[in-house]
């Protein structure tokens, strides 16, 4: 039996993919789930001192079902669990004088589990983990026409993996040695009676936790900025060439569409000249944009005119440099 045992942890831990970062998936809370899966008991015998031997089980494969309710603390986790374990199987009487004669199985058992894990890459949307648990089970075991009941402690070792689906479900695939002290009681017909309890159970769960976080609600997106057009000039120039002409156009029949703006026409200048002389001249290129718009329909009450002269630069430089992309005005719908 030790060689399925040794199957089932390579098949539960070969199906660990991977890992990649990923969304936070784990978050403090209470959870409930459902399990059921396949139980083997391992070949044992059942002895009976007052009838001068044992006798050899074999049981079949059996079923596991139950569920569980827990607290996950985002790495260690702490459950209360129940599972019904079941199995048939056949028992050789050769041992005790009866050559060639077989009689029929069955183990019942129901264990109430106290258990702790530990999630490795706690928050990934996969997540390896080991458990361990202790608790009470109670047997239920018949052969040879008598039935045998006892109250038995429990163990359990754990070792799978969880897939985290989203905040709240989660699908686990374990496998486990479950195993009890020998169940001993008084069977009516031969006496005392005892057998050891030992299985190996692959356990396929599904989870469900209490009291997601709430979604945050996404940030109010930034404000549109507002749409400005940029004409250039010669150098000491406030005359409209065709190129801005264009532009100016483009300017209007945005304030068209807008239906409702104020326009704000901002000239400026290079470093070259006086500061004074250039404060003039930034004014008279505004202007100049300003009676452009009004040809092209925008009316002149909605239009603001503003001269920076040399003081805010689109391309930094030193005094006395004649630089075209400082000769400008820049136009804002508003």
């Amino acid at each position: 039996m030790s060689k399925k045992a040794l199957i089932v942890a390579a098949a539960v831990l070969g199906a660990v993919p991977v890992l990649a970062n990923a969304q936070t998936l784990q978050y403090p809370g209470l959870y409930i789930g459902a399990e059921g899966g396949v139980n083997w008991m391992a070949n044992t015998t059942i002895n009976f001192p007052n009838a001068g031997g044992a006798v050899n089980v074999y049981p079949t494969t059996g079923f596991a079902v139950g569920g569980m309710i827990g607290y996950d603390f985002v790495g260690p986790r702490v459950e209360l669990e129940g599972v019904y374990r079941s199995n048939n199987g056949t028992l050789s009487l050769a041992p005790v004088g009866f050559s060639n004669l077989t009689a029929g199985f069955n183990n019942q058992q129901t264990a109430i589990m106290a258990n702790a894990f530990y999630d490795f890459f706690a928050g990934q949307a996969i997540v390896p983990y080991i458990g361990a648990g202790l608790g009470i089970a109670f047997v239920d075991a018949s052969a040879l026409g008598g039935n045998t009941s006892s109250t038995n402690f429990a163990y359990q070792g754990i070792v799978g993996v969880g897939w985290n689906i989203n905040e709240q479900f989660r699908l686990n695939l374990d496998g486990r040695y479950y195993g009890t002290t020998n169940p001993s009681v008084n069977n009516p017909y031969v006496g005392g009676v005892t057998f050891q309890n030992n299985n190996i159970t692959l356990m396929a769960s599904l989870q469900y936790k209490f009291g997601a976080p709430a979604v945050a609600a996404s940030p109010p997106p930034p404000p549109a900025a507002a749409p400005s057009f940029m004409v250039f000039f010669d150098w000491d120039r406030s005359n409209l060439s065709q190129q801005a002409l264009n532009t100016i156009k483009q300017a209007a029949d945005a304030y068209k569409t807008k239906g409702s703006a104020r326009i704000t026409a901002t000239g400026h200048t290079d470093t070259s000249g006086a500061p004074n002389y250039n404060m003039a001249l930034s004014l008279r290129r505004a202007n100049a944009v300003k009676d452009a718009l009004v040809r092209d329909g925008v009316p002149a009450t909605a239009i603001s005119v503003v001269g920076k002269g040399e003081t805010d630069l689109l391309v930094p430089t030193g005094d006395g440099v004649r630089e075209p992309q400082n000769r400008r005005v820049v136009i804002v719908l508003q």
